[in-house]
């Protein structure tokens, strides 16, 4: 097994804690789903959030997925206030234990946000 890091992200339409839930469970289950992993696979997590959500944390989301988050650590942070940037938006860095190599980590964008990153977007 080597340590691996998966990145993600998610444009959410509006402030709203319900809609945090939701957008950023879709956001790790397609994670996870794509990379045929499990909670137990996953070292920790990193939340990126843009300085315009404020409605609640994307690890409090992370936590009520249901798939043993218990135990693995969690943390939130803000992205820098860059003018023209992308607003409204999550982003993951998972560390995880896999087989796969680095070249066949599937990164996961997911709607407007794939327009982050073209060049790794699924």
């Amino acid at each position: 097994m080597a340590v691996r890091a998966v990145r993600g992200a998610v444009q959410l339409e509006r402030d709203e804690a319900g809609h945090m839930r939701e957008q950023v469970s879709a956001l790790l289950t397609a994670i996870l789903e794509r990379n045929a992993l499990t909670g137990d696979d996953l070292i920790s997590i990193w939340f990126t959030a843009t300085p315009d959500l404020h409605s609640d944390f994307p690890a409090a989301a992370a936590r009520g997925l249901g798939i043993g988050l218990a135990d693995v650590p969690l943390i939130c942070a803000q992205e820098l206030d860059i003018e023209g940037a992308m607003p409204r938006v999550v982003r993951v860095l998972a560390h995880i234990d896999t087989d796969r190599r680095r070249s066949e980590i599937a990164h996961v964008y997911l709607g407007a946000a794939a327009a982050l990153r073209k060049d790794i977007a699924q």
